[in-house]
Formats: C-alpha cells, structure tokens, sequence
C-alpha cells in the first residue's frame, strides 16, 4: 500500500494518480527503482564485509533498509514483476568498487548517491521511504568523515604536496624556457625545482605535524600534579579552579571538583591525557613528510617529461602543459569526491589555478627574457 502524498490542487492529484497506474512507463520506472535498490544494498553489504565492529552493523542496517524499500517495489509490481535488470551503471560500478576496494572513495561515492534520491518526484515512493533516503545519506556522510579523519593527515600532505609539485615546477620550467634558456638549462632547473621543493615540503610537514602535536601533549596535566589531589583543602577546593581554567562553568567545576575529591583514591588524576596518537586528523610528522616528499616529488617529475625526451620549445611547453592539466584534473576529481561535492568542479578549480600559475611565470619570462 502506498501512502498518499499530499496534494494542493486537482492538477497535482492528476498528477499523483497517473503515476501510480499501473501503465507500461510506470511499470518499468518501478523495475527501475527494484534493481536499483537490490544494487544499492548489495554495496553495503559488500562494504560491511571489508569492515568490522560498528561500522559493520551500521552498513548491515542500511543495507537491510534497502531490502525494505526493495519489498514496497516488490509488492507494488506484483504480478508484473518480469524481469528486473542490475541497477543503473552509476551503481553498478559502485558495487565493483565496494567488492574491490571498499575505502573511503567507494564511501564518499555512495554519499553522493544517496544525496541524488529519485524518489523525491517518484509519487509511487512512500514519504517515509524518500525520509529514508535522505537519512542514509547522512549516516554514510558520517562513516566517510571516520574514514577521512583516519586518513587526513598523510592525505591531506600528498594532495598539497602532488598539486604543489605540479604547479611550481611547470611555472618554473615555463618562466625558465620563456627567457630563451638552452634546452640543458630548462632541463637541470626542472630537477632542481623537483628536488629543493620536495625536501622543502617533507620538512615543511614534520616541522608542522611535529608542532601540532607538541601543542596536543603540552595541554596535559603535569604528571606530579595527579599526586597533590589527596593533600588538597577540601574546603578550599581549588581543584575547582583547575576545571575552570579548561573550560568548564563556575557550577560545573565545583561539582566535578566535589565528585573527583569524594572518590578519590590512589591513582585518581587530575584530567585525562589527550593522546596526540589518536588525533587521525594531524597524521604522524614521517608519515606525512615522507607523502609530501613523495608526492611532490612525482607531481614536479611530470612537466619535465617532454624535455627529457627532447621535445623542443614550444612543442615541449604545449606537452608539458597538457600533461600538466591531466593530472591537475585528476587530483582536483579525487579532492571532490573525498569531500563529497562535485568532482567536476574541484577539477576544474584546479585547472584554473594552476595553469593560471603557469601563465604568469610564462608570461614573466617572455618579459624579461626576450623570448625562447
């Protein structure tokens, strides 16, 4: 049984009526929405079965909210059921992924499917299974914002670090070859800029996670701190005051200061330890020096490839330029799609940027240099 949607004119309930009759064009848009669902729930399955502990039963939820959905369609075709197809190719391809690889891109992917629900101008479509939907959306919004926090910190230098790589050193083997430099000079400066910038980026990295985790472990407590709670004025209690200066409110403070002080026993300390390992997000200082180093490093080597295999002035500024765009794209897409916004435009905000970086190194070289 479908629940009725409300209507706000006869127009819209004509509407309403014809797409629940059971005419050939709604019949197969239904099929449609079956195989849709069954491959939808096949995804989670297939990314429950790479996971474990709550994140498994979490995808095993809603791959089971999928098989209800799959029973309205069931129901609603009845005898008209035939037979169903495999999903659409944006699903069936998420499935492949999920079975292949089942990371945070397969995830991030499945946010952005559910964020496109069709049920919203389907009229066969219960309310509460387009709520459904919807809700799904967020909840693997949240199991792809664990998986990004795991990964953050080393992803986070490899992107800047391939993006940094590409740009610099095709504005700098652009400025360079625009002066008019010999072939050899444009060469030997490529490798130049790959090598300075990769060491400096990989220390960059260990300066900065290293700094932020200092700063993490430098909010802890002193550890002959936790020994002086025992000896403390229960009258006074300044330990009261401790709470407040890390936030806490005038109330709030006193009563946990209470609590800590009825309890206490030997062993009891004065707050947690904030554990810098546990913050995902910052990453390790040589896990993300080593992917800065890395990845720029790889990012820097491509817009040399055309002059190292000899390609000449403006064939091997037109190569490296497009060689350059290509990866541009492709991490600009990656970028978007971790995030869950528009791969498309992630793209081509990095083009833009980069090849406009370009340009004015070009175009600097041309002035000062007098042409190639």
């Amino acid at each position: 049984m479908v629940p009725h949607r409300s209507t706000s004119s006869s127009d819209d309930s004509s509407v309403y009526e014809q797409g629940l009759a059971r005419t050939p064009r709604n019949v197969r848009r239904w099929r449609s929405h079956l195989a849709d669902e069954r491959a939808e729930g096949a995804v989670y399955r297939e990314l429950a079965a790479r996971r474990s502990g709550e994140e498994r039963e979490i995808l095993l939820g809603l791959a089971a909210a999928e098989q209800r959905h799959e029973r309205h369609w069931e129901q609603l075709l009845g005898d008209d059921m035939g037979r169903i197809g495999r999903g659409s190719l944006r699903t069936r391809v998420l499935a492949v992924l999920a079975r292949r690889f089942g990371g945070v891109f397969v995830l991030a992917l499945a946010q952005q499917a559910e964020a496109r629900t069709e049920y919203a101008d389907e009229p066969a479509a219960p309310a509460n299974m387009l709520a459904d939907e919807r809700i799904h959306g967020e909840v693997v919004r949240g199991l792809a914002t664990r998986s990004r926090r795991r990964m953050s910190g080393t992803f986070r230098a490899a992107v800047f670090g391939a993006n940094d790589g590409l740009v610099s050193n095709l504005a700098l083997i652009l400025g360079i070859g625009a002066s008019g430099a010999t072939h050899g000079i444009v060469l030997l400066s490529g490798f130049a800029g790959l090598l300075a910038g990769a060491l400096s980026m990989g220390a960059g990295e260990y300066v900065s996670v290293s700094s932020q985790r200092e700063l993490l472990d430098a909010e802890n407590p002193a550890p002959e701190s936790h020994g002086a709670i025992g000896d403390l004025d229960v009258n006074a209690n300044e330990l009261a005051l401790v709470y407040r200066a890390r936030g806490m409110s005038e109330q709030e403070a006193l009563d946990h200061a209470a609590s800590v002080l009825a309890d206490y026993t030997h062993g009891t300390i004065l707050a947690e330890d904030i554990d810098a390992a546990e913050h995902e997000a910052i990453g390790t200082p040589w896990g993300a020096a080593l992917s800065s180093f890395l990845f720029f490093a790889s990012g820097a080597f491509i817009p040399i490839v055309p002059f190292l295999f000899g390609a000449q002035q403006y064939v091997a500024v037109a190569l490296s330029t497009s060689l350059v765009g290509m990866a541009l794209l492709l991490t600009g897409a990656c970028v978007g799609v971790l995030s869950g916004s528009s791969p498309m435009r992630r793209a081509l905000r990095q083009l833009a940027i980069g090849l406009g970086a370009a340009a004015a190194t070009y175009a600097l070289g041309l002035a000062f240099g007098g042409g190639a």
